[in-house]
């Protein structure tokens, strides 16, 4: 397929919750880079499978599927297990997996459950798959480690859903700065910060949802999947070789 565009050509990728949205984007683009994949899902194994077709037909790179639910410790070391052996080893990985809580039956659920969930999966399954593969990569070549965080973390934004995103993510993105630290030279870290990015709650949001997130981001537009997988693309790169222990946004310039 030629090398023009192919900068991360023989690298080893996972994305972890890479079945639809944001993870979806990030896997094809580091696929159309040159990456061999593995694509991750907790239970939309169709999906996910679509996804690691795409990977094949559309860029002729490799691409394998794991399943495992994150918000259990042992199915977290599984996967880090399993796609390294998959790979014969991972230079890239993006934890982009986290619980959904605002749409479907979750939606309706008490605070209380809705921030063990987030615990659980943004938080928890970041940090303990995180040091894994950290620990791997320093033992082997290298590597690249991406977590998502989210931009209004540093901000503050009104309501529950502020108040559990903004502390769960803000924990992902203190993580991040220090096992970039503990990791460091070997292994860089860094974190995603989204703004208002239209996924599947963002394309089914009322009217004034959707009048806000134009109000409030001043290039006046949402976001795509595909505008935070582009800036993940490049800091996966070696023209991000000496970027580490930043949290990035792609938000449009939100404050």
């Amino acid at each position: 397929m030629g090398t023009a565009n192919r900068e991360l050509a023989g690298k080893r990728a996972v994305v972890t919750g890479s079945s639809s949205g944001i993870g979806r984007a990030i896997v094809l683009e580091l696929a159309a880079a040159g990456a061999d994949v593995v694509v991750h899902c907790r239970r939309s194994l169709a999906a996910a499978e679509a996804v690691a077709e795409s990977v094949r037909g559309e860029h002729g790179a490799k691409a394998f599927l794991v399943q495992a639910d994150l918000s259990d410790p042992q199915q977290c070391g599984r996967l880090v297990a399993e796609a390294w052996e998959l790979l014969g080893g991972c230079d890239i990985w993006v934890n982009n997996a986290g619980a959904d809580t605002l749409t479907g039956d979750a939606a309706n659920w008490p605070f209380h459950q809705k921030l063990e969930a987030l615990l659980a999966t943004d938080v928890r399954a970041t940090m303990l798959v995180a040091r894994d593969v950290a620990r791997r990569m320093r033992a082997a070549s290298g590597g690249v480690i991406l977590n998502m965080g989210w931009d209004q973390a540093e901000t503050g934004m009104e309501g529950d859903s502020g108040q559990l995103f903004g502390t769960t993510k803000a924990a992902v993105m203190a993580f991040t700065k220090s096992l970039a630290v503990s990791f460091a030279p070997t292994v860089r870290v860094n974190c995603l910060a989204p703004g208002w990015i239209r996924t599947a709650w963002g394309e089914r949001a009322s009217e004034s949802w959707q009048q806000r997130a134009v109000r409030e981001t001043p290039l006046a537009r949402w976001g795509t999947p595909e505008d935070v997988a582009r800036v993940a693309r490049f800091l996966c790169s070696d023209a991000a070789a000496f970027i580490t222990g930043q949290v990035v946004r792609v938000n449009g310039g939100a404050v």
